[in-house]
């Protein structure tokens, strides 16, 4: 286990657990509890429900696929899917979960796993085939060895560059040896303001600070999560790795950096050399006039990855959980599902067996698509805290003030880290 699965690790088993209030939204649920349909009850079918925020908006028929494969191969269960938009999803499932009326299996995202693992609501899953699955997806919805979740699919962050401007200036294309100071060297090589090119691009928001943190050795907050503690020397230096990109390599806030798809136009528009983002950009990326690829993030002392990865749990509650488990894994890990995934671009198979995965590497561009891979040896996950929301404002907020020059880069980490240990 690497150090950062390690710290994944920890961060789940010393979370502190978050109650679920009830709200006023009802969920409509199929119950789960009907004793013709339950487990041992002759020839009876056996229904579960499953509820899900992921299919929504285009991929509603790409879930039933699977759910069709999965009754064909099991004709003994049928899987009742309810889904609802994002927006409102984890409203529905507290409601659902303080009623006890939640589906017997259901989707979350990894910082309400964190919740939902620790307060009791979801069944250890036994006898998982743990090698079809890649060890640090599965390792991210485990609590101290036990595993209380299942990756359904993921998608990461890469380095994207123009190879066309690398070429042009004779600079040397990015490889897996990259550190922070191969990245700035080459960006200040590659940034022409007067022409209106830029060398890099990295948002400075939350979601890049603890991934640069992870990047550079330091710890966003102590063990026992009383504190927060990333206005260390590390933190101070990834920070300062982050704000000083801000109008020397990179656009400032006044040149439109932030602003929607700001980032994406000057990529496309052949205006910038390096750009942190997802790889679920590879789609809007495919026609555009330029040759590009990508590349396993630099890191700094270490390597670290940002990893975004939905789970499918069991309720404790379901009197189906050897359906409801079998439902899950085939979700997540049957040739079914690679398949689809494969075929609609919906999303990336968990499987660990990177033969199934040929048809996806074979695609270009990026010609270099085994970063995509290489990047999950070294993860790093969001740290989580009821105030989960509250928290990611405060460190973007503060991060921006320092690449404004409102404050240096440690008055804003120290005010960063004293607000956060308070909703601690």
């Amino acid at each position: 286990m690497t150090q950062h699965r390690r710290r994944a690790a920890r961060l789940l088993a010393t979370s502190a657990v978050v109650a679920l209030a009830a709200t006023a939204c009802s969920q409509g649920s199929a119950s789960n509890d009907d004793p013709t349909e339950a487990e041992g009850s002759g020839d009876a079918q056996t229904t579960i429900t499953y509820m899900n925020f992921s299919s929504n908006g285009g991929n509603e028929e790409n879930l039933a696929l699977v759910v069709d494969a999965f009754e064909a191969d099991n004709p003994g269960i049928t899987v009742d899917v309810e889904t609802f938009p994002y927006d409102d999803y984890f409203t529905v499932l507290q409601t659902a979960v303080a009623g006890g009326t939640e589906a017997d299996v259901f989707e979350l995202n990894y910082e309400n796993f964190v919740t939902y693992a620790l307060n009791g609501s979801l069944a250890p899953l036994e006898g998982v085939d743990e090698a079809a699955y890649k060890p640090s997806l599965l390792e991210a919805f485990q609590v101290d060895g036990t595993q209380f979740g299942l990756p359904e699919s993921f998608s990461n962050v890469v380095l994207f560059y123009n190879a066309d401007l690398f070429e042009a200036a004779g600079v040397e294309p990015p490889t897996a040896d990259w550190t922070w100071e191969d990245e700035s060297a080459a960006a200040q090589a590659l940034t022409d303001t007067a022409a209106g090119t830029w060398g890099d691009y990295q948002p400075i928001s939350f979601h890049e600070f603890y991934k640069v943190l992870a990047q550079n050795g330091g710890e966003f907050l102590n063990e026992d999560r009383t504190e927060a503690t990333f206005a260390s020397p590390e933190g101070i230096e990834a920070a300062q790795w982050l704000v000083e990109k801000s109008g020397t390599v990179m656009p400032t806030t006044a040149d439109g950096a932030g602003t929607p798809d700001f980032d994406t136009n000057l990529f496309t528009s052949g205006q910038l050399a390096m750009w942190h983002t997802g790889i679920w950009m590879f789609g809007p990326l495919a026609d555009v006039d330029f040759a590009w690829d990508i590349a396993v993030e630099p890191g700094n002392t270490e390597n670290a990855s940002a990893m975004f990865s939905n789970t499918a749990v069991v309720s404790a509650r379901s009197a189906n959980t050897e359906a409801a488990q079998a439902w899950a894994e085939y979700l997540t890990s049957s040739d079914a599902m690679v398949q689809m995934r494969l075929d609609t671009g919906w999303e990336l198979p968990p499987v660990a067996d990177e033969s199934l995965l040929a048809p996806y590497l074979e695609q270009t561009p990026p010609t270099n698509r085994q970063a995509v891979f290489d990047s999950l040896d070294a993860i790093v996950l969001p740290p989580a805290i009821e105030s989960q929301t509250e928290m990611q404002d405060i460190v973007t907020e503060e991060l921006t003030e320092a690449a404004a020059g409102r404050k240096t880069v440690e008055e804003a980490l120290t005010s960063a880290q004293e607000r956060v240990t308070a909703l601690l």
